[in-house]
């Protein structure tokens, strides 16, 4: 549970993270996807901002990344780009900016060579693009990545996704966010107002407080992050400054 926080959008790029299909919704996968997008951001020091599961439905998709590529900088999607029926993150993505689905050259000729003529059929819809997208071929990927505008396109599949983005994710890196950790053995209604008060002293942090559930009384974990690592170390020692040392269990 996240209390006591303040955002600070203006010193971080920020994203979204679409995840699209139906199979997540219905149970029928575990999602995983929008926690290794997130963790890798962080660490990069882009601040996720949005994250949402939608169906396979080309109006859904449109409507979503329509509104969400206009609000952040960067946005990543996963699934629906594979040969089937179902997959029509493509469509989507063309339809929310009215231009039309178009057939890469480069993209088919890769497909001809992997697939033999029985489903080659099938397997040219993954040659299809948004007009206007560009393709990113970088550290050696054997199939590029779709970009359309600030949407990154990337397949479902955990192990795919993993590789695209670890060719491509230094593009993305900037000031990297500085992290102290407390645990203290406090009730969090105890330590709220001491947070609420670092907040108003330093406006540049943001304070997060998370109840642990322990056999031999209260524990919270309380972080405090920032871009600037000076604004964390003060907001840490005046913390550290207004406790019982008695209650400070160690810090990070």
């Amino acid at each position: 549970m996240r209390r006591h926080q303040v955002y600070c959008i203006s010193v971080s790029r920020t994203a979204a993270i679409i995840i699209i299909g139906d199979e997540i919704l219905s149970g029928k996968i575990e999602e995983c996807n929008s926690f290794y997008f997130t963790r890798e951001l962080w660490d990069l020091g882009v601040a996720v901002r949005h994250i949402a599961v939608i169906p396979d439905d080309v109006n859904e998709i449109s409507e979503t990344l329509r509104h969400v590529s206009g609000k952040y900088d960067f946005v990543f999607t996963s699934g629906g780009i594979g040969p089937t029926h179902d997959d029509v993150t493509i469509d989507g993505v063309a339809k929310a900016f009215n231009v039309n689905v178009t057939r890469d050259p480069e993209l088919e000729k890769l497909i001809r060579e992997r697939f033999d003529e029985d489903s080659v059929g099938s397997a040219l819809k993954m040659s299809e693009v948004p007009e206007g997208a560009e393709l990113i071929k970088e550290n050696g990927l054997k199939f590029p990545l779709i970009v359309f505008r600030n949407i990154f396109i990337f397949p479902g599949i955990p192990e795919y996704l993993k590789v695209k983005f670890e060719a491509i994710k230094e593009r993305f890196r900037e000031e990297p966010f500085h992290v102290r950790t407390l645990y203290v053995k406090m009730f969090e209604a105890d330590i709220a107002p001491l947070l609420e008060n670092t907040l108003k002293r330093l406006k540049d942090i943001k304070i997060g407080s998370y109840p642990m559930v322990v056999k031999d009384g209260p524990r919270i974990k309380i972080t405090i992050e920032s871009k600037n690592k000076a604004e964390t170390d003060k907001a840490l020692n005046f913390i550290k400054e207004n406790l019982d040392p008695s209650v400070i269990i160690k810090i990070e």
